[in-house]
C-alpha cells in the first residue's frame, strides 16, 4: 500500500472514531472506559498521520 493510501485509510478510521465518540457522549449512561479507549485510539491514529505527513 502506498503512503497516500495509508494516509487516506487513517483519515477514514479517524473520522469513524470521531463519529463514534460523539454517539457515545450523547448516551444517557456513558461507559467512560470505552469512551477513553476510543479517544486513545483516535489520538494514536492522529500521531500516525503526523508521522506519515512529515
Amino acid at each position: 500500500m502506498s503512503i497516500q493510501g495509508r494516509i487516506e485509510e487513517l483519515y477514514s478510521k479517524h473520522k469513524e472514531l470521531k463519529d463514534e465518540i460523539k454517539v457515545q457522549q450523547k448516551q444517557p449512561s456513558i461507559d467512560m472506559l470505552h469512551l477513553t479507549e476510543l479517544k486513545r485510539r483516535k489520538l494514536k491514529i492522529k500521531d500516525q498521520l503526523s508521522s506519515l505527513s512529515a
